[in-house]
């Protein structure tokens, strides 16, 4: 169904001159002559049939059906400024979403490091919590996305695997002692849950073949990742890690293996974005710079299951 509008340009010469109250500064606004505005003033209220402003000498004063117009085209401008500005980009900025831990964990150390190697791109990062991850890009103003998902994708994107995500118990060094523990050191333990589901522990309990569902009972629950590892480095219990996540910590001496076990969840980290920007110069070399990252990867020695 087609929409029954007035000429745009007129909609806009009436919103500016009640805006200011003046048919000069609205000209003054618009690059126009002030004989310009009035006309296309004249040709809404001919469209309407009915006077948008009362005139008393060089003042402008909105009459009732213009003070009934005039709030929702301010709104329908402000919307339309907003829309334009998601494509009007630097073309040295470059927008990526991505969650909460991996942004903190793995991608912000290595942004700081491609802004040095990169001074003419700027990586503007939006860490945002998701419950599933996930990213519209015909709706949200992103150029590409870090996403821990599984194929198939979208056809019009394009996905660059970055690496797998193996789960695995992480806890304060102090808890685990001298050597690894016994799976019924870890049932007596404070679980810290980083999904309300508890699905990370449940995949890497069944990885173990440990699928009592009396280990999902009690413990702490948490909305990300990052709030239960963190948990956990301050010893506050045992959360499930991510094996390349907290590669970094573990090697520090933050975190600790109470069982040197990891086990495939089957989702990895994806480089997303459409398939029309792919190539784009900025894009193409953060992609070329991540996957040399993944390429150094050092990760703890651990027994893997898949």
């Amino acid at each position: 169904m087609s929409r029954r509008l007035p000429a745009l340009y007129a909609l806009r010469a009436f919103e500016a001159a009640a805006r200011h109250a003046s048919l000069t500064r609205a000209a003054e606004e618009l690059a126009l002559t002030p004989s310009a505005v009035s006309k296309h003033v004249h040709s809404l209220e001919a469209y309407f049939g009915c006077r948008l402003f009362q005139r008393q000498g060089r003042q402008l004063q909105l009459s009732e059906a213009g003070r009934s117009l005039l709030p929702g085209l301010n709104q329908g401008f402000d919307a339309l400024e907003q829309a334009c500005a998601s494509l009007q980009v630097d073309e040295r900025e470059l927008r990526l979403k991505a969650p909460p831990t991996i942004s903190m964990r793995w991608l912000l150390p290595l942004l700081s490091t491609f802004r040095n190697q990169e001074p003419d791109i700027e990586v503007l990062l939006t860490s945002a919590w998701m419950a599933a991850d996930r990213v519209d890009f015909d709706r949200e103003p992103f150029d590409c996305a870090v996403l821990l998902a599984e194929p198939p994708f979208p056809e019009d994107w394009q996905a660059t695997l970055l690496f797998a995500e193996w789960l695995i118990p992480v806890c304060a060094p102090s808890l685990v002692g001298a050597a690894p523990w016994s799976p019924g050191q870890l049932r007596v333990a404070n679980r810290l849950h980083p999904t309300h589901d508890r699905r990370d522990w449940r995949q890497w309990l069944e990885g173990q073949g440990l699928q009592d569902e009396s280990w999902l009972r009690g413990g702490q629950v948490f909305d990300t990742l990052e709030l239960a590892i963190t948990a956990a480095a301050r010893g506050y219990g045992v959360s499930i890690g991510d094996l390349v996540l907290v590669a970094e910590d573990v090697a520090a001496g933050r975190l600790a293996f109470p069982l040197h076990s990891a086990v495939a969840s089957g989702l990895s980290y994806y480089l997303v974005c459409p398939r029309a920007r792919a190539e784009q110069p900025k894009l193409a070399r953060l992609r070329a710079f991540l996957l040399q990252a993944v390429a150094a990867l050092e990760l703890p020695q651990v027994e893997v299951r898949g």
